[in-house]
C-alpha cells in the first residue's frame, strides 16, 4: 500500500490544459490510469469514465456503498524543502502534494477493500471505490459520474477529519460589480462591510449561527478587473438554518444601487441525523479502532459529500492534525495511513458485512 502510494504522489496531477480523453489535463489522465492499474492489479472489476473518473469495484449488484476521493491536487507553490512530487519519506513521514488530500486516504480505502477481499469477508452489497479527478476546481467530475452511473445508497469521502461528520455548512461564492464610473461607491462598501468588519458578516446583517454548525464565516477576499468592471469576490461558509436566498437579499439591504450582487455558485448545506445507520456504524468503527471518542462533528469545509448523494466526509485526519493539506510540505505519517486503512476496512465490515444491519 505504501508503495503504490509514493508512486501516485510522484504524479503531478494539478489541473492542466484539455485534451482528448483527458478532460483536465494529462496528469490527472496519468494518475487516474495508474490507479486503475493498480485495482485491476488487486483483482478489482475497474471502469474508466471518460477521464472524468474511474472507480473500482467489489461485487455484482447495482446497489453499491460508495466511497469517494480525489486524484487531482492543488498547485505545489513555494516553500518545500524536498520536491513537492518527490514522494521523499523519512522518518515514516511522506512529504508530497497530495499525500494527504487525498490519494493517500483514497488509496487507503482501496487496500482496505482489498484487505476485506483476501480475508474471505463477505460483503451483503456491492463495494465501489471511487477516483474522482476535479474535486479542486469545480466537480465536474462527480457531475459526469452521476450522468451514467447511481449514486450510492451510502458512503463517504476520506476528505476532512474524523470523528465522523455528519454535517456540511453551506458554501457560496459572490461577486459584487462595479464600473468604473461608480469605484467610490464601490471600495466604500466593500471597505466598511468586508476589509474593516469581523468575518462573521455583523455588519451587512448575516452574522447567522447555530449551535450546530457555529458562526457565519465570510472569506476568500480576491480584487480583480474585468473589461469595464471592478470586482470582488468572496465567499461565505453558512450555518443550515439560513438559506443562500435570504442571504443574498440582505446583502443588498446594505449596498448602494449602482452596485450588483452575483451568485457564482452554491452548495447547500448537508446534514445527517446523527442516529443514521450510516454515522452510527462509521462511529462505531472509529472508535473501536482508535479508542478515541467518536462524537460525530461538522465542518466548515466542503466535500464531495457536496454534490455526491448520499455520503458523508470521514476521515483522514485525527484531532489535532490541522493546516497540513494545502500547504507546503504536505504530509503523512504511515501510521496514519495504515490506521486509516483499519477504519476503513471495518467501516466496510460494519456496513455491508454478512452480519451488518
Amino acid at each position: 500500500m505504501i508503495t503504490d502510494i509514493i508512486d501516485i504522489v510522484k504524479i503531478n496531477s494539478v489541473a492542466g490544459e484539455t485534451l482528448q480523453g483527458m478532460p483536465f489535463g494529462k496528469g490527472i489522465s496519468d494518475c487516474l490510469i495508474k490507479v486503475l492499474e493498480i485495482a485491476y492489479r488487486l483483482g478489482f472489476q475497474i471502469k474508466n469514465l471518460d477521464g472524468y473518473a474511474g472507480y473500482a469495484q467489489l461485487g455484482e449488484g447495482s446497489d453499491y456503498i460508495g466511497i469517494i476521493g480525489h486524484l487531482d491536487v492543488v498547485p505545489a507553490g513555494e516553500g518545500w524543502i524536498h520536491p513537492p512530487f518527490s514522494g521523499y519519506c523519512k522518518d515514516e513521514r511522506i512529504y508530497s502534494r497530495g499525500i494527504l488530500d487525498n490519494k493517500g486516504p483514497i488509496m487507503s480505502c482501496l487496500y482496505a477493500l482489498y484487505a476485506c477481499k483476501q480475508c474471505g469477508v463477505k460483503f451483503n452489497k456491492s463495494i465501489r471505490i471511487i477516483f474522482g479527478t476535479n474535486e479542486e476546481t469545480g466537480m465536474k467530475d462527480v457531475e459526469h459520474y452521476l450522468k451514467y452511473e447511481k449514486p450510492p445508497i451510502m458512503g463517504w469521502t476520506p476528505d476532512c477529519k474524523y470523528p465522523v461528520v455528519y454535517g456540511e455548512r453551506g458554501r457560496a461564492k459572490l461577486m459584487v460589480k462595479a464600473n468604473k464610473s461608480d469605484l467610490n461607491e464601490f471600495f466604500s462598501f466593500v471597505t466598511k462591510y468586508f476589509l474593516q468588519s469581523k468575518d462573521n458578516g455583523e455588519l451587512l446583517g448575516i452574522d447567522f449561527s447555530d449551535e450546530e454548525f457555529g458562526k457565519m464565516q465570510m472569506r476568500g477576499y480576491e480584487l480583480s478587473m474585468e473589461k469595464d468592471k471592478c470586482i470582488f469576490d468572496f465567499t461565505l461558509s453558512y450555518p443550515a438554518n439560513v438559506t443562500i436566498s435570504k442571504i443574498i437579499m440582505q446583502i443588498k439591504t446594505k449596498m448602494p444601487e449602482k452596485l450588483a450582487l452575483e451568485l457564482i455558485h452554491n452548495y447547500e448545506p448537508v446534514r445527517f441525523e446523527k442516529d443514521c445507520i450510516l454515522i452510527r456504524k462509521l462511529k462505531e468503527a472509529y472508535e473501536e479502532v482508535t479508542g478515541f471518542d467518536g462524537t460525530p462533528v461538522t465542518t466548515t469545509g466542503g466535500t464531495y459529500a457536496k454534490v455526491m448523494p448520499n455520503i458523508v466526509p470521514f476521515g483522514p485526519s485525527f484531532p489535532g492534525q490541522k493546516g497540513i493539506g494545502h500547504n507546503p510540505n504536505e504530509w503523512m505519517d504511515t501510521k496514519d495511513i495504515v490506521m486509516n486503512a483499519k477504519i476503513y476496512a471495518l467501516s466496510l465490515i460494519k456496513l455491508a458485512g454478512e452480519a451488518s444491519e
